[in-house]
């Protein structure tokens, strides 16, 4: 008998104690963008399907663009880890207000699964920034490439800025592909 009631005390004590040295919580999740080393090739060929789309319908915007967004003097490569993510982030959040815009409903239909993946890659992007370097400062080239993006959201046309997003969406997915390769971009 009292072996009996010994039990179930025993394993209440050791739960406590093992709880204690093992703390509760939700484990931290790491950051891994290794699933972007290489896109698929869905994701692809929506993207293509896209720009080609857009270039073939005519808005009614203005596309002329009196700067070149995505033309850097430096390669990405270049840069930090968290200089990388925090340049394709950017790159995500111009190319995501662009493709929200209002549209014709054709194009419209045709945005949604890059909408949609790059929504998700954005998602990702800031959780690894939260996790691995939530106080990082930009490096001078990204934060001189911060700036100039800031002045032509701000002086460029929308039809600008759309055609510029849209058209380079596949430097930002290669971005994207060497950032999540780390040190193995080129």
């Amino acid at each position: 008998m009292l072996c009996l009631s010994f039990t179930p005390l025993l394993v209440l004590v050791l739960g406590v104690s093992l709880g204690a040295a093992f703390p509760q919580g939700a484990p931290r999740k790491s950051c891994s963008l290794s699933k972007y080393k290489f896109i698929t090739r869905h994701e692809m060929k929506a993207a293509r399907k896209m720009t080609e789309h857009f270039e073939n319908i005519k808005l009614l915007s203005d596309r002329k663009c009196n700067t070149r967004l995505f033309h850097r003097k430096w390669k990405i490569a270049e840069l930090s880890v968290p200089d990388r993510v925090m340049l394709v982030e950017a790159e995500l959040d111009l190319t995501i207000a662009m493709l929200e815009l209002p549209t014709v409903p054709s194009f419209a239909e045709t945005r949604q699964r890059p909408l949609a993946f790059l929504t998700q890659v954005r998602e990702d992007l800031r959780h690894c920034m939260a996790a691995e370097a939530p106080s990082h400062q930009p490096s001078g080239r990204l934060r001189h490439w911060m700036q100039n993006l800031q002045t032509a959201k701000k002086t460029e046309t929308i039809g600008c800025l759309e055609a510029s997003a849209i058209l380079n969406i596949f430097q930002v997915l290669e971005d994207l592909r060497c950032t999540a390769r780390r040190e193995q971009c080129t």
